[in-house]
This record gives C-alpha cells, sequence and structure tokens, in this order.
C-alpha cells in the first residue's frame, strides 16, 4: 500500500503534499488563476478534514523497480510491512512473481490506522476471504503452487492459496503499526523491506531498517535527500537512489471520489502523479558506477561564487566543470547521478550538517551576491579534475 507525502498532480500541474500515513495537506494549482487558487485552499482543508488522501503504488512503477534487483531477492525473505495484503500492489506483484523471484517467503501485515484499508481498491472480489472490519493482520506465504494447473503461476492461484490455506491469513496482537514490537520481530525474521512508508514517518522508518542491519528498496519523499538520516547514508555512499529516473515521478491510485487527479486508467481508476517521489535502497545500482560526463570548464564569469561559503554556484548537473578543484553547489538532483569514484559529498544547503557536526557555524543560506538565493544545493568536489 502506498502512502505519499508530497504529491503533485501532474496533468493538471497539481500538488499534493501528504503527512501521517499519507494524509493530504494541501494541493497548489497553477499560479496562473487567483480563483483556482481559492478553490484549491478550500478542498485542501475538505481533504484534510475528509482524510481520504491515501495513495497505492501503481504495479508497473513496481515491475520497472523490483525487476533490477532479482539477483538480490533470490532466496530471501520479503517483509512489506507498510501494506494492507488485499489492497497493496506490493503484495499482489511478490505473490504473482514468488516462483519466478524464487523467494523464501512473502511476510505482509496491514495498518489498522490507515483510513481507507478495505476500501474500494481491493485487489481481491472474493467475498468473506478478507478479515471483516480494520483488524490488522498478517499474510504468510512460504509458497504460490500452480492450484488452477494452467501452466503458470498468477494472482488466481495466490487468491485460491489463501482460500484453501487457513494458516496465512493470522490476525495481530496490536495495531499493526510498523514500529510496533510484533512488527519489529516479523522485520527481524525477514531479509529484504519492500514497501512505500508513510513519508511524514520517513525518517523514524530508515532508522529502523538501519538499526536492524536490514537489506531495503522503498519509496520516499525526493526531500528526504535533506534529512540529516538520509543524507548522512548518502553522503556516506550507505544508500542511493533507485534505477527509476529522479525526474520522473510515479503514478497511484487515489479514491474514486477525488477532484483531482491526473487520468483514469483502463480499470477505471483515478490515478494521480506523484513527481517528489523516488526509490532508495541499499542494494547495488549500476547506474551510480556510471561516471557524468563532463564537458564544461571553469570561468568565473559563468560560475559565480557564494558571498558566505567558499564554493562556487552550478546550477545544471550537465554545467559542472570538468577542471574546478573546490567545491561546487549543486541542484539535489546530482544525488541520482551520484557515483562515489567520481565525486565526494561534502555538505548541503542550507542545513550543512557537515559543519554543524563539527562544531562550525555555518551560513543560514547560501548567497549569491546581486542574485536570487539558491534553492537546496549538494555542495560537491571532484575527484576526477581534468586539467588539460
Amino acid at each position: 500500500m502506498a502512502k505519499k507525502p508530497h504529491v503533485d498532480s501532474s496533468a493538471l500541474e497539481a500538488e499534493l503534499v501528504i503527512d501521517n500515513y499519507g494524509k493530504e495537506q494541501r494541493i497548489k494549482e497553477p499560479s496562473n488563476s487567483a480563483d483556482v487558487q481559492g478553490n484549491t485552499n478550500n478542498l485542501l482543508r475538505k481533504a484534510s478534514k475528509a482524510k481520504k488522501d491515501e495513495f497505492y503504488t501503481q504495479l508497473s512503477d513496481i515491475e520497472k523497480e523490483v525487476k533490477h534487483y532479482k539477483a538480490f531477492l533470490k532466496g530471501k525473505t520479503i517483509y512489506c510491512n507498510c501494506d494492507d495484503p488485499y489492497e497493496s500492489n506490493f503484495f499482489k506483484y511478490f505473490a504473482a512473481n514468488f516462483k519466478s523471484l524464487e523467494l523464501k517467503k512473502l511476510i505482509t501485515t496491514s495498518f489498522s490506522g490507515s483510513p481507507i484499508v478495505g476500501g474500494q481498491l481491493s485487489l481481491f472480489d472474493l467475498e468473506g476471504l478478507k478479515p471483516n472490519g480494520k483488524q490488522p493482520f498478517k499474510i504468510e506465504i512460504t509458497e504460490v503452487p500452480d492450484l488452477d494447473n494452467d501452466g503458470a503461476i498468477g494472482l488466481f492461484d495466490v487468491e485460491m492459496l489463501l482460500r484453501s490455506d487457513k494458516n496465512s491469513v493470522t490476525p495481530l496482537v496490536g495495531d499493526g503499526d510498523f514500529r510496533s514490537r510484533e512488527c519489529i520481530n516479523l522485520l527481524l525474521e525477514a531479509d529484504v523491506i519492500v514497501t512505500n512508508p508513510p513519508f511524514s514517518l520517513f525518517r523514524e522508518y530508515i532508522q529502523l531498517l538501519e538499526a536492524h542491519d536490514k537489506s531495503y528498496l522503498i519509496i520516499g519523499n525526493t526531500n528526504a535527500i535533506t534529512y540529516r538520516e538520509t543524507f548522512k547514508l548518502i553522503k556516506e555512499n550507505r544508500i542511493r537512489t533507485g534505477y527509476t529516473n529522479f525526474n520522473v515521478g510515479m503514478f497511484f491510485e487515489v479514491p474514486s471520489d477525488w477532484e483531482k487527479f491526473h487520468h483514469i486508467d483502463e480499470n477505471g481508476k483515478k490515478i494521480a502523479r506523484v513527481s517528489t517521489s523516488c526509490w532508495f535502497t541499499n542494494f547495488e545500482v549500476t547506474k551510480h558506477k556510471d561516471f557524468i560526463t563532463l564537458y564544461r570548464r571553469y570561468n568565473p564569469s559563468e560560475y559565480p561564487k557564494y558571498s558566505n561559503y567558499d564554493a562556487i554556484e552550478v546550477s545544471k548537473v550537465s554545467d559542472i566543470p570538468m577542471d574546478y578543484e573546490g567545491i561546487m553547489g549543486v541542484p539535489i538532483t546530482f544525488v541520482d547521478k551520484y557515483n562515489p569514484d567520481q565525486f565526494e559529498i561534502v555538505d548541503i544547503n542550507p542545513h550543512f550538517f557537515s559543519l554543524v557536526e563539527n562544531g562550525l557555524e555555518k551560513p543560514t543560506q547560501l548567497k549569491i551576491e546581486g542574485q536570487k538565493d539558491p534553492y537546496a544545493r549538494i555542495l560537491i568536489r571532484n575527484k576526477k579534475v581534468v586539467t588539460q
């Protein structure tokens, strides 16, 4: 199940930003209409009050990313700890591909506090199969046989398995919160965590995974790069972005009564585009071994210096000069191309975590004399300077 903070509903250029367990907080409409903006504020208040605001990760987005990690998943126990199994495409994907991925076990748990668990986006149209109400539960699968004898493993085989195997579905004692002792015990059993955690709890979530030394592939807000916890892991090359392009965003199913969405798919589902989302993982990702091709050379007139920090401004990753030896400020999209063999990450604006950790005074914000303050910047140094 996907629960998204910081969303943008693309074709309409509407931006949705969400908090705890995917509760929408704001919808930002195009700025070319004051009337639209006023209407947006009304929608915000209504949506926030109604809490009809969780998102389900599209199966296609899961397929496109997870296919790259097949070698890492073979023989492993996968745990989706932010997913109602009957409504989550993460469960659908791993259950239907259990045999082809050669998984050892699949575990999924639901959360009783989710406002749309048991709602209209169920993957299964099976009366009596799903436990009644919002009682949290877990599903554990160790095999998915070809029960319909059609020569292939699919979702129908999963449905038949859940019907026939009474031990597959069991109630949880607690509420299914990923931080509960019950869910942490399941986490300890698992080898790999794959899910879309609530954006507002991303710091806690990734700290939990790191504390228990788990391999993971998770969806997060791109702004999570600027969190102290996440930035430190990226700087130390302990996590990285996934294969899906950082600037592409993802599409998510939303409830049918949503007024703002990107399009309606072939199944009649309303789809919203989340531009501020990406995959994070501590698996190896081969694109982060590629060197960025640099073709520009440093020219003081083209690369202004910050007035309060010894570094130059590089407004586009493609404009990084090949021959500059000092520190450079680049957009956070750099992280999606970061190769630690080519560059060193020094710090980040405006937080300057490295300066703070060393007890040094930090600027409040990078400044360029006579220009608008730059947005968030990753401060980097080239390890492979070309001087000729």
